[in-house]
């Protein structure tokens, strides 16, 4: 390694270290030029924004459920503070094509080529604290009538996740790989889709990672979900169940109990993810991973009152209890008499 490396290793290790001791101190969006260009410049009223972009860049790290969060809350906050969004495409390509997310839109990377434009990177903020989205209003009018790219810090939050619904709907079923999707729901049938979330939060029971066993939900819960839902529903069309998960059969012996039960643990993420989409009715779990699908889903959905994402006041949107009682007694889908 040679000399020049060596000393921007020990400069990126040290400057990371700095970062992380203050991240929760009121010192720390100072180590942001954007907070010091605030600091003297003065906002030039009336400037505009037509030419201030703000993106959030989809976690790298993560699973497509919290990265899809990362999208969502940039296009939230470019929408809050009045900015236009920039398009950052998912890590993954073949997500990227599939969501559609970015068709139409800028993205930062094809901004910043254009002359005269520069990213701006802002400090992460907590959205409950108006002190500190007050700072961030703030730096960002600092640079109206300017050209700038606003980057999100990493992970910021938006916790309800339900603001741009419409706009991801819109996106998603007018996305052009919808000309390649393959269902294999029947439509004679009313399809119901059930998600059993497992795989990490399995090992979260036994290694006592609290993140993990506030997500577990049992066998339990989902059989009297369904049972319930089933005793609700009215519809005129014969019934398929279809449930996603991980893991073997076996494990999910309870469910075979119930009539033209098909169990899809095996199939891939992303069509995974496109049937809880298309389905008549999604029972959703704890999970980023079936409540995404959700957000996007025009059918029925069946979601854990205690989640910590909101929900929309709308009938489509069923809450049911711990205990796997819901709150209707008639499930009533559209198209049926």
């Amino acid at each position: 390694m040679d000399l020049i490396t060596l000393l921007k290793k020990i400069r990126n290790h040290t400057w990371g270290r700095i970062r992380r001791a203050i991240r929760s101190s009121r010192h720390y969006p100072k180590l942001f030029s954007s907070y010091w260009h605030h600091r003297f410049h003065k906002h030039r009223s009336g400037a505009g924004r037509d030419t201030l972009y703000l993106s959030a860049r989809p976690n790298p790290g993560a699973g497509i459920g919290h990265q899809m969060a990362n999208w969502i809350a940039g296009y939230w906050w470019a929408r809050q503070f009045g900015l236009k969004y920039a398009h950052s495409p998912f890590p993954s390509p073949a997500w990227e094509e599939f969501l559609g997310f970015g068709e139409n839109e800028y993205t930062v990377e094809k901004l910043a080529a254009m002359p005269g434009y520069k990213v701006v990177k802002l400090p992460p903020f907590r959205e409950k604290i108006p002190q500190e989205r007050g700072l961030v209003e703030n730096i960002i009018a600092s640079y109206d009538g300017q050209k700038a790219v606003f980057l999100m810090a990493q992970d910021q939050s938006y916790r309800d996740q339900i603001g741009v619904i419409e706009d991801l709907q819109r996106k998603f079923h007018q996305a052009p790989a919808r000309k390649h999707d393959r269902l294999i729901f029947s439509a004679d049938h009313f399809n119901i889709a059930v998600h059993v979330r497992r795989g990490d939060i399995v090992a979260g029971q036994m290694n006592g990672n609290l993140n993990l066993q506030m997500r577990w939900q049992d066998n339990d819960y989902f059989l009297k979900v369904l049972g319930n839902v089933l005793k609700a529903l009215r519809t005129d069309n014969p019934v398929a169940i279809y449930l996603f998960s991980q893991g073997k059969p076996e494990e999910f012996k309870e469910f075979e109990t119930f009539d033209n039960l098909h169990f899809c643990l095996d199939m891939g993420a992303r069509d995974s993810f496109l049937h809880m989409v298309f389905a008549d009715l999604l029972i959703t779990s704890k999970s980023s991973f079936s409540y995404k699908p959700a957000l996007l889903s025009k059918g029925i959905r069946v979601c854990p009152i205690d989640f910590w994402h909101a929900y929309p006041d709308d009938p489509k949107w069923i809450l049911a209890e711990a205990d796997g009682t819901i709150p209707l007694e008639t499930i009533q889908p559209e198209g049926n008499s």
